[in-house]
């Protein structure tokens, strides 16, 4: 399914999608009603929206926008994301819902409370926001999800860089909060919960990030050490996402228990002139990150063309967008709280990678094993000059 969901033409038919959306209904047994579905924005505030269990992503995504009265040229730049919230309320992204999926099936078919729908942008290149900040609710959204990040510590902050963000905010001066956060590490930046990788050993526990073109790695290796290193999605050839079961291990005649399935995503990587290696992150997040490196690639590639990522919603039958009786606004999130000073130090890898010795993937789900069909191509895949040795 997924390789023949990558294909743009079937992707793109409205038949195929059609039956994908209908097969989701079926599926889960669900009417065709209206009923209220609830989205959260980055700072926690609800936007309860009246829909039908029928509407597909870009319906529920143009009605969030029409409650928050987003315009439409700027909709094009944020997403629906399906995560899970922690006991602490700390939010885990599982996948980007896409045009196909049905938000209220998606939610409701978890069968658990701790599952959300989030509004967030889908962009990575900052320079993206000068658009979305042209317009007050659009400029409201990014700021919430900003300070949204720094609190959870996705984006790093010094002790002088925080009391300068603070000074901003206590003076509502939004735009210079955002224009100094664009200068911070990892701003735009999505953090995945820790997980282990076999670079640049097998076995190592790490934490990914994905923004910037690029794949962030903070590994945690057997000696304690904590090194970091980045993997531009320009030098990876190809990537793929598998899922398997582990065999149950019980005594004869037990009843087998609920397997935990797990995911991982490979990717082949242009360490060098001459040398591809595949890296391979076990994750339950394996998805979410799929697809973040598709959206990198797509985006660099409407940048490469001069075209931009703004888009218009599809008009009706009747050529009406459906606009909401009512509108929301959206909440100024809190002052900053102090820093974290708990942080590890990192030792930063060689940039070149050259540092640590890299190990491929060695189990028999090897990518000799698996034909073309399997994989994600990367149509930004770049080679590597002398220069760049």
């Amino acid at each position: 399914m997924q390789a023949v969901r990558q294909d743009p033409v079937l992707g793109g038919s409205e038949t195929f999608n059609s039956f994908l959306r209908k097969a989701q209904q079926e599926t889960q047994q669900i009417p065709t009603e209206e009923v209220p579905l609830e989205v959260l924005l980055s700072n926690g505030q609800k936007v309860t929206v009246t829909i039908l269990t029928s509407d597909q992503t870009e319906d529920v995504l143009e009605a969030v926008a029409s409650k928050l009265d987003l315009p439409e040229d700027l909709v094009g730049y944020f997403s629906l994301f399906l995560a899970r919230e922690a006991k602490d309320g700390a939010f885990s992204f599982l996948r980007k819902l896409q045009e196909f999926e049905l938000p209220y099936v998606s939610v409701t078919s978890l069968r658990s409370p701790e599952y959300k729908i989030i509004l967030r942008k889908s962009y990575w290149d900052s320079s993206y926001d000068d658009d979305v900040m042209e317009q007050r609710v659009g400029l409201n959204l990014l700021y919430a999800q900003t300070v949204s990040d720094i609190e959870r510590g996705w984006i790093l902050v010094t002790k002088e860089q925080h009391r300068q963000l603070k000074s901003l905010q206590e003076k509502v001066s939004k735009k210079e909060f955002i224009r100094l956060a664009q200068t911070l590490k990892y701003y735009g930046y999505l953090k995945f919960e820790p997980c282990i990788t076999d670079f640049p050993e097998k076995g190592c526990q790490v934490i990914v990030s994905a923004g910037n073109s690029e794949l962030n790695f903070q590994v945690r290796l057997p000696s304690e050490q904590i090194k970091e290193g980045s993997f531009k999605v320009t030098r990876m050839r190809c990537w793929r996402v598998t899922s398997s079961v582990p065999t149950s291990t019980g005594p004869p005649g037990s009843s087998p228990g609920k397997a935990e399935v797990k995911l991982e995503l490979a990717f082949e990587y242009l360490m060098s002139k001459d040398r591809l290696q595949w890296v391979t992150i076990t994750s339950p997040q394996a998805i979410m990150l799929s697809i973040c490196l598709q959206s990198m690639v797509d985006e660099l590639m409407v940048k490469k063309s001069g075209g931009s990522i703004r888009k218009m919603f599809r008009r009706r039958a009747n050529g009406a967008l459906r606009r909401s009786d009512s509108q929301q606004a959206v909440k100024s999130p809190p002052l900053l709280e102090s820093p974290d000073g708990s942080r590890e130090p990192m030792l930063k890898l060689s940039s070149k990678l050259t540092s640590v010795s890299l190990r491929g993937i060695s189990h028999s789900g090897s990518a000799s094993d698996l034909g073309a069909n399997d994989f994600h191509g990367n149509y930004a895949f770049e080679g590597i000059g002398d220069e760049d040795l």
